[in-house]
């Protein structure tokens, strides 16, 4: 074989592998199986002593929502759960992420004793995603802060029918807004949000007197930048022992590590100041439902003194198809 056509042989052969490993489907290559990557979100509850030292309640138990559970719309996955105690019931709020479009909605989940769980249905839906769903309460009123960064707004929605009907209320401010969470404290309103559109890297801090607004700008703002392991907001704001914290995303070097704990030192208009509390509040677990990877944990105490907390995780997994 001459050197022209076995070079000519050799770009065949080369053409033939990349185009199985681009997935070609041409002629007698539509019977080739193709291996395709899959990732799925879940909700899990985790209880323990202190809500810095929470443990699965057990992986006969967990997760206590999947994706295949959503009755009233096709779901990709759940993530992003926020608890609310109604009416001797827990309620639970949760990013739906629908598999046809893959924009999010908000769904809603009821426990009686915060282990098992029914899904009730999908309870606020936009056009844009919503996800990351933080219900308060306030001047006897229910709002939801959800996040709506794809609306290049951060909109506050308030209960019309509690828990399944709401109204959008008020715009509280305009930009790129990922995950902010809300805090009452010390008679004014604070927000933590992520304000890069991956919310990976930039930490911002908001204040206002009312929680309408006007929202200003703290001046330690950004209090991160550039750090994927600190920045991106993981859950509620906890106030526990006298003490308040924060939590962070771990998303580095890979997105959805695990949740990082910061304590808040101090909080108010003029200065901030936090610490590194604990790394690995929580993180990818044994469980088939969050090996790979869990990113939120909302926790709230019980009159026993211990702690409940909704969290998420991910599952991977490796299939051949047609």
């Amino acid at each position: 074989m001459t050197s022209r056509k076995f070079l000519v042989a050799a770009l065949i052969l080369v053409g033939f592998l990349l185009g199985c490993l681009a997935g070609f489907r041409l002629g007698r290559m539509r019977d080739i199986p193709l291996c395709k990557h899959h990732t799925q979100w879940s909700i899990g509850i985790y209880s323990g002593s202190t809500p810095m030292e929470m443990t699965s309640i057990g992986d006969d138990r967990n997760p206590v929502l999947t994706a295949e559970q959503i009755d009233d719309m096709p779901a990709a996955t759940v993530a992003d759960p926020f608890l609310f105690p109604h009416d001797d019931k827990w309620l639970m709020f949760f990013e739906v992420i629908s598999s046809e479009t893959f924009i999010g909605c908000i769904g809603l989940a009821e426990s009686s004793d915060g282990l098992d769980w029914s899904y009730r249905q999908v309870v606020l839906e936009e056009p844009f995603h919503l996800s990351y769903p933080q219900v308060f309460e306030w001047e006897g009123e229910c709002y939801m802060l959800p996040e709506s960064h794809k609306a290049f707004s951060l909109r506050l929605y308030k209960a019309k029918d509690f828990p399944l009907e709401w109204e959008f209320h008020t715009e509280l401010m305009t930009g790129i807004f990922v995950d902010s969470t809300i805090l009452r404290y010390r008679d004014r309103w604070w927000l933590f949000a992520s304000t890069n559109p991956h919310g990976d890297t930039t930490l911002r801090l908001y204040f206002a007197d009312n929680l309408e607004g006007p929202w200003r700008e703290h001046a330690a703002s950004p209090l991160i930048d550039g750090d994927g392991q600190a920045a991106r907001p993981a859950g509620r704001l906890i106030e526990w022992d006298g003490r308040l914290f924060r939590l962070a995303q771990d998303s580095f070097p890979l997105y959805g590590r695990g949740v990082n704990a910061f304590e808040i030192l101090e909080l108010d208009p003029e200065r901030y100041e936090e610490r590194p509390y604990r790394n690995g509040v929580i993180y990818a677990g044994d469980g088939d439902w969050n090996g790979a990877g869990m990113h939120q944990l909302d926790a709230h105490p019980l009159p026993d003194g211990s702690w409940i907390a909704a969290v998420d995780g991910l599952r991977t997994w490796w299939s051949f198809e047609l």
